[in-house]
């Protein structure tokens, strides 16, 4: 099979599977690692280390196929509704871990992928991977003309916005590639930049993870430091601050296709989240509740910490016994770091 109908036919069987943004590229060096590892070296990680860990490896994609030649890039819309805004003791979530773990339902669609191009080519080698590999996603998906590069650093493109999970198939075989989008089409527009509630976004399109909303509350795992924790505001896990301001994702734009894929939909209690009930949940209590979305990704602690910042923020609203009695038994926790962030939320009541 010659590479135009090889790659027609992945193309054609990806949209099948539900991936509504498809493009190839060549399997070499991005263009971008030096960038990548000046990020890296000035600090910009946090706390992050294993990207660090793996920046060699993220030098070439043959690092993760020994064989590759050609990336085809995948994109899959996570848009579904539109976010409710948190009551009292109630807390947002970021829009791509209202419903089940994306990287479940995608890895299901990459080996079904996976298997047609070994029925198409039974000698080629073949590898799908989501973001748990060690390859710089965003630099492959802007190659294989994805989308462009927003100042807030994620891929934008002009159908779906910001709001969509990338993947990749590897392979050994040669592909026809796409051509980059050379148009800046953010233009002169800063509104990511006067979004964000930290200043996160720095000017050469690149995120300082140390103040941005989405690390503190998901990556990071020790208390979040006393400037920000106002600035959380009454986010539960995650921040979509910048995507939500962007011209690219807003209702005024014209309708953007709302994802097909059901389990993107908000579960039942996470648009928004009720924070209060989190405190009588133990361990296995949470295990089931979330070891099937992506706040498992936070463990408790990190999830606690944020529900007790996020009730904390909201006493200036209305102190209730429920909030109340959540920071108490939030105080009882084992986890210093728990404990660290109801002492904060209760003085914050009692101001």
């Amino acid at each position: 099979m010659h590479s135009g109908q090889l790659t027609a036919e992945l193309k054609n069987h990806a949209r099948r599977l539900g991936f509504e943004l498809v493009g190839a590229c060549a399997a070499e060096k991005p263009a971008c690692f030096e960038r990548f590892t000046s990020w890296l070296a000035s600090g910009r990680a946090a706390g992050m280390d294993y990207l660090a860990e793996q920046a060699a490896a993220r030098e070439h994609p043959q690092n993760v196929l020994e064989s590759a030649r050609s990336i085809l890039m995948l994109g899959m819309s996570y848009r579904t509704v539109a976010p409710n805004p948190p009551q009292t003791e109630q807390g947002s979530v970021a829009r791509y871990a209202w419903g089940r773990d994306y990287h479940d339902i995608i890895h299901q669609r990459l080996r079904a992928l996976r298997r047609f191009h070994e029925q198409l080519t039974p000698s080629a080698a073949v590898r799908g991977v989501v973001d748990t590999a060690p390859l710089l996603e965003r630099e492959f998906a802007h190659q294989a003309g994805l989308g462009w590069f927003g100042r807030n650093s994620l891929l934008i493109n002009e159908q779906l916005g910001s709001y969509f999970f990338l993947a990749a198939l590897l392979t050994s075989e040669k592909l026809e590639y796409d051509s980059p989008i050379q148009t800046d089409h953010c233009g002169t527009c800063q509104a990511c930049i006067d979004a964000c509630p930290t200043g996160a976004i720095c000017e050469d399109r690149q995120v300082d993870a140390r103040r941005c909303l989405s690390y503190l509350t998901i990556e990071h795992r020790g208390a979040i430091p006393d400037e920000f924790r106002q600035a959380v505001g009454t986010r539960a896990f995650g921040c979509d601050a910048c995507q939500e301001a962007c011209p690219w994702n807003r209702s005024r734009q014209p309708p953007k296709p709302i994802s097909a894929e059901a389990e993107f939909f908000p579960a039942e209690g996470m648009n928004p989240l009720e924070l209060t009930e989190l405190f009588t949940l133990d361990d296995e209590g949470f295990r089931r509740r979330f070891r099937k979305t992506p706040l498992w990704r936070a463990k408790r602690s990190s999830i606690l910490r944020n529900a007790a910042l996020v009730l904390g923020n909201q006493a200036s609203l209305r102190v209730t016994e429920p909030m109340l009695k959540a920071l108490n038994i939030g105080i009882g926790d084992n986890d210093p770091v728990v404990q660290a962030a109801c002492a904060w939320a209760l003085k914050q009541c009692n101001r």
